[in-house]
């Protein structure tokens, strides 16, 4: 299995869960990919995208997990390329569609992609994120079509949230 993870603004180091997950799949010989996204406190969409279509395309994994600014990135990838398709994608909190905040701006608007380039889809959302509401969730799971978790009071399912070893996630990516 070839996992690519993507972080989010600000990067994801120790001790966020997509850190750990890079670990614990490498652990069993797994072929993770976790790149530091260049500028990641002033994230460029251009940039980022360009960066990440080459690993996708030297890369070529058949699992991509996205966290919070990435699900935007992915989104965008979608509607600029014909990628080849994932077997499974995460989409793990994602920020509103309307985004306000200036330092990630070059990512806004955003329009839900027609296809999402993976076989098997899961959002993963909290009750409590503070940049995505519990209703702009679920109708962003029904315009995508796929497949939505809710985490009770997980906030931004982060760090700051508790979220550093996440023994689910590791299931969910691992097929279990």
């Amino acid at each position: 299995m070839k996992t690519l993870i993507l972080h989010g603004w600000g990067g994801s180091e120790m001790p966020h869960w997509q850190s750990w997950l890079a670990g614990e799949l490498a652990k069993d010989y797994g072929t993770v990919c976790f790149p530091l996204l260049k500028d990641k406190d002033t994230p460029q969409k251009e940039i980022w995208m360009q960066q990440v279509k080459a690993l996708l395309d030297d890369f070529k994994p058949d699992t991509v997990v996205c966290h919070s600014l990435a699900n935007m990135l992915w989104f965008h990838l979608c509607q600029e390329y014909e990628l080849s398709e994932v077997k499974k994608l995460f989409l793990v909190a994602p920020p509103s569609l309307k985004n306000p905040i200036k330092e990630v701006a070059t990512f806004f608007p955003v329009n839900v992609p027609c296809n999402l380039y993976a076989r098997d889809v899961l959002l993963i959302t909290s009750t409590t994120d503070p940049y995505i509401s519990e209703q702009e969730a679920h109708d962003l799971a029904a315009q995508l079509g796929v497949s939505h978790k809710i985490l009770e009071h997980a906030g931004h399912i982060n760090t700051d949230s508790g979220f550093g070893v996440w023994i689910e996630i590791v299931e969910m990516v691992k097929g279990l």
